[in-house]
C-alpha cells in the first residue's frame, strides 16, 4: 500500500514540474533527465555501497550470486524485470534480497523515460486531448492490473504496464492544479475530503494482506485516498496540519 501511495505522489510531483516548464515553453528533456539523475543516483549509489559488505558477510553463495545480479540491474533501473523473472514478492526468499525494494524505483524511472516524450508529442493537441489520451491509457493499465491480480501474476505486481495507472492518477491531479490553482481558503469539503483520504489509506494498510488480489481494483482504495489527501490537505485543516 505504501508503494501505491508513493506512485501517486511521484506522478503528481514530477508531472507538476513538467507541466510548469512546458506551459512556460522552456521544458528541456535533457535537463529533466539530468535533474532526475542528480536527485536519485547519489543516494542510490550510497545505498548500494552500504549493502555490498553486508551481503558479502551474511549471504550464502547462491544468494550472493543473486545479489550480484540485482546489483547490476539497479543502476540500469531494470531490477523490477529481474525480480519478476526470479520470484514473487512475498515468498520467503524475499528476506534474502537486500535490493528487492528497488523495483519501485525501476518502475518509476521507466515511466519517466516514456511520459515526457508522450507529453511533448501531444502538447500541440491541447490539454483536453492529452488528458483524454492519458485517461484511456490509465484505464487500460488498470484493466491489465486487475486481470493480472486475479490470475496471481507476478508481472502485474512488478511491471510498468500494471502500475502506470497509479502514477497517472497523480498526473491528473497535476493537470487539474495547473489550470485550476488550489483554493487558498479550504472549506468543509477540503476537511472531509482529506480525512476520507487518510481513512482510505489507513484501511488499506490494516485490512489488506498477502491474500488480497493486488494491484488491481483493490489498489484504487489507497491510490484514490492518496489523491484525496493531495487534493484537499491544506495547512488550514486537520490533515494538513498533522502531515506538516
Amino acid at each position: 500500500v505504501g508503494v501505491d501511495v508513493f506512485f501517486v505522489i511521484s506522478g503528481y510531483l514530477i508531472t507538476s514540474i513538467i507541466l510548469a516548464e512546458m506551459t512556460k515553453g522552456d521544458f528541456s528533456l535533457l535537463r529533466f533527465y539530468e535533474r532526475r539523475a542528480r536527485r536519485i543516483l547519489p543516494a542510490l549509489f550510497v545505498m548500494l555501497l552500504v549493502c555490498l559488505p553486508m551481503a558479502w558477510m551474511w549471504l550464502d553463495p547462491p544468494d550472493l550470486k543473486a545479489f550480484s545480479k540485482s546489483l547490476a540491474a539497479v543502476p540500469l533501473f531494470s531490477s523490477n524485470l529481474l525480480f519478476w523473472r526470479e520470484s514473487g514478492y512475498f515468498d520467503a526468499a524475499a528476506e534474502l534480497k537486500p535490493l528487492l525494494h528497488t523495483w519501485t524505483l525501476a518502475v518509476e524511472e521507466q515511466y519517466y523515460v516514456l511520459f515526457p516524450l508522450l507529453l511533448m508529442a501531444g502538447w500541440r493537441l491541447g490539454r483536453g486531448a492529452i488528458v483524454a489520451l492519458l485517461a484511456v491509457l490509465a484505464l487500460a493499465s488498470l484493466a491489465l492490473a486487475e486481470h493480472g491480480a486475479r490470475q496471481e501474476s507476478v508481472a502485474a505486481f512488478y511491471l510498468l504496464h500494471a502500475r502506470a495507472w497509479e502514477l497517472l492518477i497523480g498526473a491528473f491531479i497535476a493537470f487539474y492544479f495547473t489550470w485550476r490553482p488550489r483554493s487558498v481558503e479550504p472549506g468543509l469539503q477540503a476537511q472531509v475530503g482529506s480525512l476520507l483520504g487518510v481513512a482510505m489509506i489507513g484501511y488499506g494498510v490494516l485490512a489488506f494482506d498477502h491474500a488480497t488480489p493486488f494491484p488491481g481494483v483493490n489498489a484504487l482504495l489507497p491510490t484514490l485516498g492518496a489523491a484525496l489527501v493531495i487534493l484537499f490537505a491544506h495547512p488550514g485543516n486537520v490533515v494538513g496540519q498533522v502531515l506538516a
